[in-house]
């Protein structure tokens, strides 16, 4: 063996340290040969090697070896005193103090460690568990230390607690805060919060790209940039049946009260309306709700580019980019083959033969009542109205059609021989019943019930009798029937189970016709906003309420025929307060105050700046008399968007 030569060391001339044979006298044990005692501390070692005087010294100065015994002591020595950075042989501080000073300093390395390792288990704690206890963590971590499977591959996010349950973040809520899962629950709503921000902001991008196109009403008459789109989604509206709808008046509400029959019967639905009341989502609804925000945003990514394409082929062919009402139709019909459905419910845009969504190849088509309206596009007659909107007749389709004035009549009449349809229509009060081609639906009796009405109406199939319409008006009672009988159709033409139909009226709503918004003094909104509508709508407003007093909130779209819905107004409204509609299309305010005082009079005719001063106007004016509060009554008409802004005046959803 070598022995360690240490250095300016001196030896014997027989080769040993001096002294060891003396040393060895005093006792046997490992280093007894240096004068070092049994069970000798750090320090006493240290002394007894590089004390003076000792043999050690001599050992260390001159000797040829070490003894192997005192090797350690030796390196451990050494060690100590190069780890702390000093020599041990430098002037005043002699190795002991070295030795002493680098154990100070890894103590206080050790506290500093240990202090760290506290915080960062707090830290994580906190993170990863709800009750944030470091004792919890220290028993979840002992708990996968004697787990030696190797899981990974199938872990799951759930942490249990030590005995195993699942809740056990809830449970340490509930002691530290006396609260179950307030910690849980306030981070995730948190998360929610950012998450509905991101969401919200990205919703405002693509509704901003969507109305940054031609608005619905400059009607782009072509199906051609559909149809090329449709083709690149390889026509995704071919997926589902399709229900139709045109008309004038009514067309919406035929579609909520057709949508939600089929849903009870079972079937996954989507309806696709216009224009919209309070979000631009409500147009495509699923299962008889608006589209989430989340599927709006991916309904627009998801289609985006192949409009892109389109939009690049139409203008350089000097067409225009495909409309807003177009993207929105295109969304509607793939995201209906998405989600899926069963039955898709379409209403028209404008007219019908060129309305983007007579793309879809129905099998059943209904026609509300035909009078005039969009004039600059439809025509100016009923006839050429009528023309444009029996252009959704599909061949060999079942067609369901109201009461029509004779002229639209007839045309739809030449339309459905020409396609061959089976026709259902509604019974016109001069026909025999018994007559051969009279119509089989009708409504054969009305009675008014609280929240709207009991209605009994017959079909080709059955007569359904005592059905409760949450919706007021006659008007409203033939819609349902158009509804039923469309839903009859898409079954086959047999009747419907009675329960079916009770459940499918009854869940039936129609924001922003003839809803009541306030009540003491009762406060109403209606959509309608062209003569035929409000003709409608006036005799259910005198039905439903009875009022003594009514006044009328009116504005209006500069295309309408303002002088004709006033004059509706007039003999029922004791007076009209003006108001303005914030759109570009909206008639100017004091123009509509003027056209109001040659109808109405000028006592009977206030203008207001705002909707809500305009309302408080009204308000006033029908408590004006000795009449009891719930015979005056406030009728705000005239246009969907000011529907829409009195229903957010009045915070409806």
């Amino acid at each position: 063996m070598t022995h360690h030569q240490g250095s300016g060391g001196a030896a014997s001339a027989e080769g040993e340290p001096t002294g060891r044979a003396e040393n060895g006298a005093k006792g046997s044990h490992p280093g007894a040969a240096f004068g070092i005692p049994a069970r000798a501390t750090a320090e006493e070692v240290v002394d007894a090697v590089f004390g003076t005087g000792g043999a050690s010294t001599g050992a260390r100065d001159g000797g040829e070896g070490i003894d192997p015994g005192l090797l350690p002591y030796l390196e451990a020595a050494d060690a100590s005193a190069a780890g702390g950075g000093q020599d041990p042989s430098a002037p005043g501080r002699n190795l002991a103090e070295a030795r002493r000073a680098a154990g100070e300093r890894d103590e206080a390395r050790s506290a500093a460690e240990a202090e760290d390792l506290a915080a960062l288990r707090e830290l994580v704690a906190h993170n990863m568990l709800a009750s944030g206890d470091p004792d919890e963590l220290d028993a979840l971590l002992a708990e996968v230390d004697a787990d030696g499977s190797d899981d990974w591959e199938s872990w799951e996010p759930v942490l249990p607690d030590a005995d195993g349950d699942p809740d056990g973040g809830q449970k340490a809520d509930a002691a530290r805060d006396g609260d179950p899962g307030e910690g849980d629950a306030h981070r995730r709503a948190l998360l929610a919060a950012a998450r509905g921000v991101e969401v919200g902001e990205r919703m405002r991008q693509v509704e901003a790209e969507i109305l940054s196109r031609a608005p619905e009403h400059r009607v782009q008459p072509s199906l051609e940039r559909i149809e090329a789109v449709m083709d690149i989604l390889g026509h995704p509206e071919r997926a589902y049946r399709v229900i139709h709808i045109t008309g004038t008046n009514g067309k919406t509400s035929t579609a909520r009260m057709t949508e939600r029959l089929l849903a009870a019967a079972g079937l996954r639905t989507g309806r696709f309306t216009s224009p919209h009341l309070a979000t631009i989502r409500e147009r495509i609804s699923l299962d008889g709700e608006p589209i989430s925000e989340e599927g709006f945003i991916a309904a627009w990514e998801d289609v985006a580019p192949y409009i892109a394409m389109v939009d690049e082929r139409s203008t350089a062919g000097g067409g225009p980019r495909m409309s807003f009402f177009e993207v929105l139709t295109v969304m509607a019909l793939a995201v209906f083959a998405d989600h899926p459905v069963d039955a898709a419910v379409i209403e028209v845009g404008m007219g019908g033969t060129w309305d983007c969504t007579n793309i879809v190849d129905s099998d059943i088509e209904i026609i509300t009542p035909i009078g005039l309206d969009h004039a600059a596009w439809l025509g100016s007659t009923i006839r050429e109205v009528a023309e444009n909107k029996a252009g959704i007749i599909k061949d060999g389709a079942t067609l369901i059609t109201s009461l029509q004035d004779p002229r639209a009549q007839e045309v739809i009449a030449a339309a459905a021989t020409e396609h061959r349809v089976v026709w259902r229509r509604e019974l016109d009060p001069q026909e025999d019943p018994g007559e051969p081609g009279a119509g089989e639906l009708s409504v054969r009796s009305r009675e008014l019930a609280v929240g709207g009405q009991l209605v009994t109406l017959a079909t080709a199939a059955a007569v359904y009798e005592d059905v409760f319409v949450p919706l007021h008006g006659e008007y409203q009672a033939r819609n349902a029937l158009l509804a039923l009988a469309a839903v009859e159709a898409f079954f086959g033409g047999r009747a419907l189970p009675p329960a079916l139909v009770e459940e499918g009226f009854a869940s039936t709503t129609s924001p922003g016709r003839l809803e009541v918004l306030r009540s003491s003094p009762t406060v109403i909104v209606d959509a309608g906003h062209n003569p035929h509508g409000v003709s409608a709508l006036m005799p259910a407003v005198e039905e439903a309420f009875g009022f003594t007093h009514l006044v009328a909130v009116m504005g209006a779209m500069a295309d309408k025929d303002v002088e004709g819905i006033l004059s509706v107004l007039e003999p029922a409204c004791d007076a009209v307060v003006c108001v303005p509609i914030d759109s570009p299309r909206a008639m100017d305010v004091e123009d509509l105050g003027a056209v109001a005082r040659e109808v109405f009079g000028e006592d009977r005719v206030q203008v207001a700046q705002a909707l809500a001063d305009g309302v408080d106007r009204a308000v006033a004016l029908s408590e004006g008399g000795d009449a009891p509060m719930t015979s005056s009554g406030v009728l705000i008409v005239g246009s969907v968007i000011l529907a829409a802004e009195a229903r957010a005046l009045f915070r409806r959803p």
